[in-house]
């Protein structure tokens, strides 16, 4: 993997990262069951989308 590859891997490492946190964060926040369970459906979906990119270093 060239050292190009890599920074853009770190970099989607990062924003999957910050996205599952603004999401747990906002669904806190929410009182709403149903917008609370899809919000907490893409910050699971978002820690996944993380493992897989952390899977590929």
């Amino acid at each position: 993997m060239s050292p190009k590859e890599l920074l853009y891997i770190e970099d989607a490492l990062g924003h999957e990262k910050f996205l599952k946190t603004q999401c747990q964060n906002a669904a806190q926040n929410i009182k709403d069951m149903e917008l609370k369970n899809y919000v907490t459906q893409l910050a699971t979906k978002h820690d996944e989308l993380f493992k897989q990119f952390y899977n590929l270093i």
